[in-house]
């Protein structure tokens, strides 16, 4: 599974929620095989830590994922192509991260826990795999 950073900022929060202890629960077993992170997630994450968080000890717990590694170029190339058919279908999505992050899913054949519409969005007309709870 990826957890998109909604997840992940709820996560280190302390919001709870059936999505945050899932991820709680696999992060707990120490088994990396199920979390996995793509860049664009791993660059949210820690570009919105606060102040008063501590970046050595989330970055830390992150790289016991399991990183999803592709040429930056074939992915933005896909994520574009990815955007130009939704848009062509009518659908917008609002910020260009959520095509890269749903290429990796969609690559990998992995399934996207969120809490962003624009996600399922992007399922609809697409092969990307969401959670739900």
């Amino acid at each position: 599974m990826i957890f998109d950073s909604t997840i992940w900022v709820d996560y280190l929060r302390g919001k709870k929620s059936a999505k945050t202890d899932l991820l709680d629960q696999f992060l707990a077993e120490y088994d990396p095989v199920n979390v996995h992170l793509c860049p664009p997630v791993f660059q949210e994450i820690l570009q919105g830590l606060n102040k008063e968080d501590n970046p050595v000890l989330i970055k830390d717990l992150l790289i016991t994922c399991q990183f999803l590694n592709l040429d930056g170029f074939f992915c933005a190339e896909q994520s574009a192509i990815l955007y130009r058919q939704l848009r062509d279908k009518g659908v917008t999505i609002r910020k260009p991260n959520d095509c890269l992050i749903a290429f990796y899913a969609i690559h990998f054949k992995l399934e996207l826990v969120h809490n962003d519409k624009d996600f399922e969005k992007i399922a609809k007309y697409t092969p990307l795999k969401t959670y739900s709870t």
